[in-house]
């Protein structure tokens, strides 16, 4: 009987393969075969949540797309930002929300994020890391991410509206990042960011050049490695256009046998999928430049980025972004110790882009603290950085890094409804995030808490009453 049900599946999938390779006009006959190699197979399922029209009065908005506005008001309609400014009109109907005394800013943009993930203990599941060779460039992150993470109900309520999730950085190519709205869902599609780009995640120095099974041992090993996997890449991206170029002739073609690392690869050389560098030395930032000059790649950013003040202009002349931390932890290995709080702020003083990340689920909860610190740190060291700069490096920027500027990061008429009112300055350590928006619907509220948690995953650590023994 199996032997009879082997050669019966056997005869099927031959005949299924020849079908598929039988000519241009053949439709994949497999499932995940797919001869156009442009198929998204995971695709965004994300729908806002339904809003109510809302007005936000007598506030002090921090844009991060010009000048502060003071008394200022902000219109919310259908999900997106409808007016903005100090005189508005506020139709009849619409929910008007006092914010006197109060800040509002975009919602916060972390582009870099392990939630939901994690790359070390004690985060999440602990999945997000494959220590599996120095190419695991077919990783979909997006595949180890647990929505049901109560640290997604935190971020949310420190004002974080958006995020990267990036694999951790253990092999030289790490896999696909996955850019998140912070909505509650089940599954990370329904989650997933509509129309942001991917990104495939890359890392250099000591992460991926450790010691250890399959790894190179050394950063010219590791050189050796980006090279040797851009050039098969490369030829694998020309073996696809070459199947493109006879379909379109209308001739018989045989697609390449697919390869999820390499298709992600070539994703990236044909710019359809932004490269991310965990990269701390500045020696190595520049070596990583000269890589993407060899083979004809942009940088969307260096990420931890450490000593990016060395190289600032380099960094502005080649219009290569900065992720990075306020600066002031560090020393946990020896490519970070040379590490200074300006970071930043030298960043910008060059012309660069810099924005505040957390790479950490702490850190994550308390950006706006980072932000100002590195505002502060730049100031006292007489570089010039006002308020409307520091919003940038938490909102803006990060929608930059990220390839979704047009649709969040600053408060301008048409974009998404992502939005924070604050109690307080929001670069002070006293305030908190009161009410959070994203597409217009109220995400957390301060005020009024849900009655429970989101996600039940802490239910069994709750206290129990006093008195009470079991």
């Amino acid at each position: 009987m199996k032997t009879r049900h082997w050669k019966q599946a056997a005869a099927l999938a031959g005949a299924m393969l020849a079908a598929w390779g039988a000519g241009a006009a053949a439709q994949p006959a497999v499932p995940g075969l797919d001869p156009s190699f442009e198929r998204d197979a995971f695709p965004s399922t994300y729908q806002p949540v339904a809003s109510e029209p809302t007005a936000i009065i007598n506030a002090t908005l921090l844009t991060a797309a010009g000048p502060r506005i003071d008394q200022g008001a902000l219109l919310i309609r259908d999900g997106k930002i409808a007016a903005i400014g100090r005189d508005i009109a506020i139709p009849a109907g619409v929910r008007v929300i006092d914010a006197k005394g109060r800040w509002v800013t975009p919602g916060v943009v972390d582009p870099h994020s392990h939630i939901g993930v994690g790359s070390s203990p004690g985060e999440a599941n602990g999945d997000g890391s494959n220590e599996s060779g120095p190419n695991a460039a077919g990783i979909w992150v997006e595949h180890a991410v647990w929505p049901q993470d109560p640290m997604f109900e935190r971020a949310l309520a420190a004002g974080v509206t958006t995020t990267m999730i990036l694999p951790g950085s253990a092999n030289l190519f790490n896999g696909r990042t996955v850019t998140l709205k912070m909505a509650p869902a089940l599954s990370p599609q329904a989650m997933k960011f509509p129309g942001a780009p991917y990104g495939l995640k890359i890392a250099c120095g000591e992460n991926p050049t450790g010691g250890g099974p399959g790894k190179p041992g050394t950063r010219a090993g590791g050189m050796l490695g980006y090279r040797t996997t851009f050039l098969a890449a490369a030829a694998y991206a020309e073996q696809v256009r070459e199947y493109r170029r006879k379909v379109a002739a209308g001739q018989t073609a045989q697609p390449p046998r697919r390869d999820l690392a390499l298709e992600t690869v070539a994703a990236a050389l044909d710019g359809k999928a932004k490269v991310h560098i965990h990269c701390y030395r500045a020696d190595e930032m520049l070596q990583m430049i000269d890589l993407s000059h060899e083979f004809g790649f942009k940088i969307a950013a260096f990420h931890h980025a450490l000593e990016a003040f060395k190289i600032a202009p380099v960094l502005a002349r080649e219009g290569i972004p900065v992720a990075t931390w306020a600066g002031d932890w560090s020393g946990y290995k020896m490519e970070a110790y040379d590490s200074v709080m300006e970071n930043a702020a030298f960043v910008q003083a060059a012309g660069g882009v810099a924005a505040m990340h957390s790479d950490n689920v702490m850190i994550m909860q308390h950006l706006n603290h980072e932000a100002a610190r590195a505002m502060t740190a730049g100031r006292e060291a007489g570089l010039a950085v006002a308020y409307e700069d520091a919003i940038g490096w938490l909102t803006l920027n990060g929608a930059k890094i990220l390839g979704v500027d047009k649709q969040t990061g600053s408060l301008e008429v048409g974009k998404d409804a992502d939005v924070v009112i604050w109690s307080a300055d929001p670069f002070s350590v006293y305030s908190l995030a009161d009410l959070v928006f994203i597409d217009g619907a109220v995400m957390h509220d301060r005020a009024n808490p849900p009655a429970k948690p989101r996600s039940d995953f802490e239910l069994g650590v709750q206290k129990r009453p006093a008195g009470v023994v079991q």
